[in-house]
């Protein structure tokens, strides 16, 4: 800890979603569950489409980058969730709070950009099809997904340092599963106006220029399916984005119950909401991504295949 914020103590203390024992150990065993479908899932979207040639389209990189991003994102937080579930004491240093604040939001705006990367993919596409190949080339992936890759990151260093000159004193425990920020910046007895301003136009600018993005391209989109005379095609149209809409609709949502509201309103409540989207739309994502797709079906079983062929020999 440096300077102003040492106060005396070195350690936050995250109490998590209860403090009872039994409450412990059923939440122990359902977040290590979901923790482990999360990294099974993600991780066998990553080797299906890396090992699939089939599967070496802009529609699967996205996919690929958005299952490490999840992958990344629960191995952020759950672990130190689950050790915390499982001993007595609960403290994590200034440092480590600040490391997994930094990479909470970048994930999180990183996981903004490439659904909005994704929805622009579909409409693509579906709209200009004659030209998706020539448009969407590898190039233009690859300074998409850079895009998204650094501006998340610089994002999160720089909220982050604004955060390190937050000046923490009194209670240092955290009623809430990780270190999140609206959390820490309900501890803090230096003035959080100028981060807490920074972080809402910040924060409302990415998510809603992402949100606009993804709601322009799905206009488009359902302007061209309403026009393709075939019931069949329209439905083929249709099922290449149901996936796409039910994850936006779940990470939108969830992030819009805890963070668009004031800082003052903010809860432990808000635990059941932050749970969903940092635990239970990454374990989400890898099904509904590969419930009805085909190409995925057949990479995962061929997957699988030679993982069981090469035990075996």
């Amino acid at each position: 800890m440096h300077g102003g914020n040492q106060s005396g103590v070195s350690d936050f203390i995250l109490l998590g979603m209860s403090e009872r024992p039994e409450d412990q150990q059923v939440l122990f065993w359902m977040f290590l569950s979901m923790y482990l479908v999360t990294v099974v899932g993600n991780g066998l979207i990553i080797l299906a489409i890396g090992s699939d040639a089939h599967l070496h389209t802009p529609m699967y990189l996205f996919l690929a980058n958005l299952s490490f991003t999840d992958l990344f994102f629960v191995t952020n937080t759950v672990p130190k969730i689950l050790v915390n579930l499982q001993s007595l004491n609960k403290a994590i240093s200034y440092t480590g709070c600040l490391t997994q604040l930094h990479f909470l939001v970048s994930l999180v705006t990183l996981d903004n950009f490439i659904l909005a990367t994704m929805a622009y993919d579909r409409y693509m596409a579906i709209c200009h099809p004659l030209h998706y190949v020539t448009a969407m080339s590898p190039r233009l992936c690859i300074l998409l997904l850079s895009f998204c890759w650094v501006t998340s990151f610089l994002y999160g260093f720089f909220l982050t340092l604004l955060m390190s000159r937050v000046t923490f004193c009194g209670s240092r425990k955290i009623h809430y599963i990780f270190c999140e920020m609206y959390v820490l910046l309900r501890l803090a007895c230096s003035n959080t106006q100028v981060i807490h301003t920074g972080q809402m136009v910040l924060g409302c600018f990415f998510f809603f220029t992402s949100l606009g993005i993804i709601i322009m391209s799905y206009v488009w989109i359902v302007r061209a399916i309403l026009r393709i005379p075939s019931a069949s095609s329209k439905y083929k149209a249709f099922s290449t984005c149901a996936s796409h809409l039910v994850v936006v609709t779940l990470f939108y949502g969830t992030l819009c119950m805890i963070y668009l509201k004031p800082l003052n309103t903010y809860s432990i409540k808000d635990s059941v909401a932050t749970v969903m989207y940092a635990v239970v739309t990454p374990m989400m994502n890898p099904f509904i991504y590969s419930l009805r797709n085909k190409d995925m079906h057949a990479a995962l079983r061929r997957l699988l295949l030679v993982k069981a062929y090469r035990m075996l020999t």
